[in-house]
């Protein structure tokens, strides 16, 4: 079995040359995964955008085919070419017996074009929260609403990142989903070793993440050392500038902006609490990455309540509620040990490797429906 998996920013978590690009988590995700399913012995390829590299190049023992570059062409004719014409190419180069894609776009449309008239099986992963619901779409034009519903009908085997996303995506989609956790890369360092931040935030500055939130809580608890990294996301760069120079003005927050996917783990070796401001997410990231080290979380959102339900920090329903529950924490030592252990306990239970790809392994091989992958 031969897999293609198309992300098309995945380059610069692959690549050091690249590393600077901005990224976010499911790029991280699919990096993960063709490397987890290349450990295993599958014939893997990722479909990636057009950073100015060979058209097929090996990184990080993975091979990887180039794309399109984001923005190139005509505004209206770019649609067809460079984008339809250059993905479809690629995905044809690939000559994959099932390609898997993640995230509300157009691209999950033309793959799956491409997946019916080749005979090859497609599938979908949820990325967020609004991936489900039409109304919620974060998606700009109609013409890739249309596409992405469309390939979202036609995929072969669609996952899930949580059972609200699963009954969301049968409500208003009417289609089936199988539940899959996230992968992780598990840390060097030692879950004891020395923690010099007391809160860590990182995501990139976008408007639903809502990181204006941190400034809030990091003013309120003075006594406390929080760190916030993230880089500029295309049409919200005046809120990168508003709350990077707000932070400045926060003697108690650092401001790291964009650091590289490669280049993070750093600073999550060195928390003791992740915060999590977000309105809208799916499962993030950041969450694994955190637990994986043994840190708690305090959180706006909450998956499937898995942090209220697990013991794994706290979740809460605004900044102002942030406030006593990270102070707590931080304070008080029985809260914080009970909070770690609940943390690793969870990431041995649900996020060991083999566990996490059982269902990926399912869908990319068949059968055909996501009610069969079940049975």
């Amino acid at each position: 079995m031969r897999v293609c998996l198309v992300k098309l920013g995945s380059l610069p978590v692959l690549a050091e040359a690249y590393k600077h690009e901005r990224v976010g988590g499911e790029e991280v995700q699919h990096a993960l995964l063709a490397k987890a399913l290349a450990r295993r012995g599958i014939d893997v390829r990722v479909v990636v955008g057009d950073y100015g590299q060979p058209a097929e190049a090996v990184y990080d023992g993975v091979p990887t085919i180039r794309s399109f570059r984001e923005g190139a062409g005509l505004p209206v004719v770019r649609f067809i070419h460079p984008r339809w014409t250059r993905l479809w190419g690629a995905l044809a180069r690939a000559d994959a017996d099932v390609y898997y894609l993640s995230c509300a776009g157009m691209e999950l449309g033309l793959a799956a074009m491409f997946c019916r008239l080749h005979n090859r099986r497609l599938v979908f992963r949820i990325a967020s929260d609004s991936d489900c619901d039409p109304s919620r779409l974060l998606v700009r034009f109609k013409r890739d609403k249309w596409l992405y519903e469309y390939g979202l009908r036609h995929s072969d085997a669609v996952l899930a990142q949580s059972v609200l996303q699963q009954e969301l995506l049968l409500r208003h989609y009417g289609v089936e989903s199988v539940v899959a956790q996230m992968l992780v890369e598990r840390p060097d360092v030692s879950a004891d070793a020395n923690r010099d931040i007391d809160v860590l935030w990182v995501a990139n500055l976008r408007r639903v993440k809502r990181p204006d939130r941190l400034l809030t809580v990091a003013r309120a608890l003075p006594a406390y050392r929080f760190h916030m990294a993230g880089g500029e996301y295309p049409g919200e760069l005046a809120l990168y500038e508003r709350i990077r120079e707000e932070a400045a003005r926060i003697p108690n927050l650092t401001f790291h902006g964009g650091v590289p996917y490669r280049d993070i783990s750093h600073l999550f070796d060195r928390a003791r609490l992740f915060a999590n401001t977000s309105e809208l997410e799916g499962f993030p990231n950041t969450f694994v990455q955190s637990w994986v080290r043994g840190i708690p979380i305090v959180a706006t959102f909450d998956p499937d309540q898995v942090i209220a339900r697990n013991g794994l920090g706290v979740s809460v329903a605004d900044d102002a509620a942030m406030v006593g529950p990270i102070a707590d924490l931080l304070e008080n030592r029985a809260s914080y040990d009970a909070a770690r252990k609940a943390v690793l306990q969870y990431v041995e239970r649900r996020h060991g490797e083999a566990d996490v790809l059982a269902p990926y392994l399912a869908c990319l091989a068949g059968p055909a429906t996501p009610q069969e992958a079940l049975s």
